[in-house]
């Protein structure tokens, strides 16, 4: 296929990704492996409908980029501080400990010291993208192993960002010699002067295109941030990834995070999904092929030696015996973020183009066995267990949990949604709040509330916001359309939260109503009643009087609106039916004057 022939390039990656991952999710395998499939097809050594493979490569390079933009946003300090002993702890434990290992037998079969330690770097990194979908697919999160897991995942996505940082110091060092300590000076001084600016500049820019109110404005802003920070990186030499997950960091307690990650998420998403199609396209069958003994060697061996060190790590921190066999294997293999890592080691001149094809090989190749490992666990080693299982999902609630999100979520934070998150606050409730007003919402955070600036009617945000976890959420939107529409996406994504919304009028309320919305207050009729007992009681009337003059009136008008909400479409009906509850409450206020007028005859105030 021609380069030139754009077109029926993206036709045919969009037409193999569309067929190959559907099938792999269907049989358990995972979208990744679907990715890879794909690519391995349509590759040269497939049908060959793709020839030009490494320029797609530096394309599809962008959604690691992007990956390691939202790893960034997702490390508050906050969250990092919780889980800072089973990150750093077991996290450290285990990419030393498998490094060391791999790095040692490298050393022992001839490969000089850069090389060993790039590939043991690369092989000792496990992916984060099928474990954690693998994990959550099972329910294993909450569990002791889940949560080992996850902190083991989280550290390896960190610790990603410094050996990208030293391929380029290794290489040089290989290269020319030349002066690694100026190559360090340089990094950190760039390094500094992006959180330096970002933390000036990044908030006051991205508020000043928030109030444009133009979403796809946001969006284009969300990826100029990304890709002029990966770029400024990349133009003195530094990894590009690093630079996007300095720039992660810097938002990651940002008002605009969630608005950026669910900007940034779709285009990650495709773009990853390019990456592992281009991994697949650009595997070498032929070099593996005539490696195969060697092949099967290192695939064998890494994963051995990651497996044996990861069963002594999961034995120190007591992770139950039942649990182990699946945690192991998940992070035995290895992942996404080596191929980037023998890459750019590939450039530098760390790895011989052969020994790179036959690492990226290797990980994929132990990427694909997985699921098949996983399947084999599942038949003949976890039914042994399965007393022990039953134990430890039992003692889970023990576990380290992770930050959960608030119970309550409140879309639309302006004078009625103050009203409620006010009230929450001050009985110690906390809730996640969701508006579209920048200035609003850079107020009130200065007032202590945890506000978040997105348009809450998009469900990848009310994912992000917690709506699978949360029990109520305030419908406290002015614009009527955009909350019906919420209302919709809420129903119907999330039919366990329970909606507590406010009408601008009788229409909206029926529009809720039809919805299947229950507890729906009139923003303004309370205000009015309370009005309208000032003017009766200004007139003469007693407080108590009016005050139950009122009640009575708000209850009459609550229970007609009810009444004809199921003929609110039919108007020569409403109309009937409004006519006849007027003359109905005149009736009652004659006879409630009536009522009064005697009891003041008698000389009973009300009081």
């Amino acid at each position: 296929m021609e380069h030139s022939n754009w077109l029926q390039a993206a036709l045919v990656y969009l037409g193999a990704a569309v067929i190959a991952v559907p099938l792999a999710k269907r049989f358990g395998l995972g979208s990744i492996i679907g990715y890879l499939a794909a690519g391995i097809a349509i590759g040269p050594f497939g049908l060959g409908l793709v020839s030009d493979t490494q320029s797609i490569l530096h394309i599809a390079e962008f959604g690691v980029v992007l990956m390691l933009f939202l790893i960034g946003l997702e490390l508050e300090p906050p969250r990092l501080w919780a889980l800072r002993r089973p990150i750093f702890g077991w996290g450290t434990a285990q990419l030393l400990g498998c490094a060391v290992a791999l790095a040692g037998v490298g050393v022992m079969l001839g490969a000089p010291g850069p090389m060993a330690l790039i590939a043991a770097l690369g092989l000792a990194l496990s992916s984060t993208a099928v474990a954690l979908q693998v994990m959550q697919e099972r329910h294993l999160l909450p569990t002791p192993g889940g949560q080992a897991g996850f902190a083991i995942l989280l550290f390896q996505d960190v610790a990603a960002i410094p050996i990208l940082a030293i391929i380029p110091l290794l290489g040089t060092r290989v290269q020319s010699g030349g002066q690694p300590w100026l190559e360090a000076a340089k990094a950190v001084a760039v390094i500094v002067g992006i959180i330096v600016v970002g933390r000036l500049l990044l908030r006051h820019a991205l508020r000043w295109i928030a109030r444009s109110r133009s979403t796809e404005i946001f969006t284009a802003a969300s990826l100029a941030l990304v890709v002029g920070i990966a770029s400024l990186m990349q133009a003195v030499g530094l990894s590009m990834a690093l630079g996007a997950f300095l720039g992660g960091v810097l938002l990651a307690e940002s008002e605009y995070k969630r608005e950026l990650e669910t900007d940034v998420e779709p285009f990650k998403g495709l773009l990853l999904g390019l990456f592992f199609m281009a991994v697949g396209m650009s595997m070498d069958f032929d070099a593996l092929w005539a490696d195969w003994a060697l092949v099967l060697g290192l695939l064998a061996g890494f994963l051995v030696l990651k497996g044996a060190v990861l069963w002594a790590l999961a034995t120190a921190v007591k992770v139950p015996l039942a649990e182990r066999p699946v945690l192991v294997l998940l992070l035995a293999q290895g992942g996404e973020f080596a191929f980037v890592v023998f890459q750019q080691a590939e450039a530098a001149q760390i790895l011989s183009p052969r020994h790179s094809v036959l690492l990226v090989g290797t990980v994929a190749l132990s990427m694909l066995v997985t699921p098949l490992l996983l399947v084999a666990v599942d038949r003949f080693v976890l039914p042994r267990f399965a007393r022990l299982a039953q134990a430890a999902s039992a003692g889970s609630a023990h576990a380290l949990a992770e930050p959960q999100e608030a119970p309550v979520i409140i879309a639309g934070f302006g004078r009625y949604g103050q009203v409620v998150g006010r009230l929450l606050y001050a009985n110690g409730l906390k809730a996640t709040v969701l508006d579209h007003d920048a200035e609003q919402v850079e107020l009130l955070r200065k007032f202590g509330f945890r506000v978040h600036y997105g348009d809450a009617t998009r469900l990848d945000l009310l994912r992000l916001a917690g709506a699978a976890h949360a029990r109520v959420l305030v419908l406290a939107i002015d614009d009527v359309e955009q909350s019906l529409r919420l209302a919709e996406v809420v129903r119907e994504h999330f039919p366990q939260v329970k909606l507590v919304a406010r009408a601008r009028n009788v229409q909206h309320y029926y529009a809720l109503r039809d919805r299947g919305v229950d507890l729906i207050e009139r923003e303004t009729l309370d205000a009015a009643l309370m009005s309208g007992r000032s003017v009766l009681t200004e007139l003469g009337w007693h407080p108590h009087h009016a005050r139950k003059m009122a009640q009575r009136f708000r209850r009459h008008l609550v229970e007609q609106v009810e009444r004809m909400h199921p003929h609110h479409r039919d108007e020569e009906a409403l109309v009937s039916m409004a006519k006849q509850g007027r003359q109905q409450l005149e009736e009652l206020f004659a006879q409630e004057r009536e009522t009064l007028s005697s009891q003041r005859e008698r000389g009973w105030d009300g009081a």
